[in-house]
């Protein structure tokens, strides 16, 4: 055998790093260690550079290779891909299916964060446009919703009232179906929380829950400004909530005597902790039906996928959908589902 060079064992070493890595990234899901969310994040990445090394061992025809091969292969099997291989324009429209729409429209106050924007009209026409049955958002602002506004949608639940500002995030679901009983999910020492609604959709009922799981609150104007130490903690912090609320939400889900149907901004990717909590058994709307990399917001330049819409497994998902419309710092989401009929 050819002895290895100084620049293969430099390789080999940085394969091994990367690898240890994307496989620490597959126990996070199944662990409720905080501190190792954060490798979660960049799972993309990681099997992406482990491809990489792949190729190059295999180029190089070395049996280096295979470290890199049998990482991504149990990853792909504990943590399934990223990627929708659907393709969208095939999707066909199926008559007796529901839309639902998931949203976070960042207060109306437009991806600038201007208070002064017209981003809010412009989302109500098009949510007109587009035309979801049901529409769940996060972040909702109802002090800037006028009386003209979703008139399409005779049913509402916001999670608002008037008074004092308590600088919790507003949670809102408007529902072209009678909404026959409401409710909300308090997370404890948190701006953020959940409500669901159980909707009389035909013969059935259906429960939707629609939530804003704790913000990570990263920006990248202050990442420089924040001491490293103080930021893991921070972040750290927001970790070990989200998969405290996740639970909430999952205790919750479990007692339901209907069909779940799950809408959010779960803050988090499907690599989370909190995110294999809630989902369970659920599909995934995107993964049954999406097509590329689903796309819902973007941080530093990298894209990220962190709103979701997770349906009851006896519920048909017939296409999904994300769009590029710009007006708020997430994309919204649109889903179709078939009920079956009894």
């Amino acid at each position: 055998m050819k002895k290895a060079s100084f620049f293969s064992k430099i390789m080999l070493f940085l394969n091994m790093i990367f690898s240890f890595c994307l496989l620490i990234a597959c126990i996070v899901p199944y662990t409720s260690s905080a501190s190792l969310a954060f490798i979660g994040l960049g799972v993309p990445l990681l099997v992406g550079i482990n491809l990489l090394f792949f190729l190059y061992w295999l180029v190089r025809r070395r049996y280096y290779f295979l470290l890199s091969l049998s990482i991504l292969i149990y990853g792909y099997m504990s943590l399934g891909t990223f990627i929708g291989f659907n393709n969208a324009g095939t999707s066909v429209e199926i008559e007796e299916s529901l839309s639902i729409m998931s949203f976070n429209s960042l207060g109306f106050r437009g991806k600038e964060d201007e208070w002064t924007s017209t981003a809010g009209d412009t989302i109500v026409k098009f949510i007109k446009k587009e035309g979801p049955e049901i529409v769940c958002f996060q972040e909702f602002d109802y002090k800037k919703i006028r009386s003209n506004y979703f008139k399409e949608y005779p049913y509402k639940y916001v999670d608002f009232e008037f008074g004092p500002n308590s600088g919790r995030m507003i949670q809102a679901v408007y529902s072209k179906y009678k909404i026959v009983n409401k409710g909300i999910l308090e997370f404890t020492e948190s701006s953020n929380s959940a409500i669901f609604v159980d909707i009389k959709y035909k013969k059935d009922t259906l429960r939707i829950y629609n939530l804003h799981l704790e913000s990570l609150n990263i920006r990248p104007n202050n990442i420089k400004k924040e001491r490293s130490d103080k930021l893991f903690a921070r972040l750290r912090n927001s970790f070990a909530k989200q998969q405290e609320q996740s639970q909430i939400v999952k205790n919750h889900m479990i007692s339901s005597p209907f069909k779940n149907i799950v809408c959010g901004d779960f803050n988090n990717t499907q690599f989370s902790n909190s995110y294999f909590t809630i989902k369970g058994d659920l599909k995934d709307s995107f993964l049954e039906k999406g097509s590329g990399y689903g796309e819902t917001i973007t941080f530093l330049k990298f894209p990220f996928r962190i709103d979701m819409i997770l349906v009851d497994p006896s519920l048909e998902i017939t296409s999904h959908k994300n769009y590029d419309i710009q007006l708020s710092d997430h994309e919204p989401i649109l889903a179709t589902i078939k009920i079956p009929s009894e």
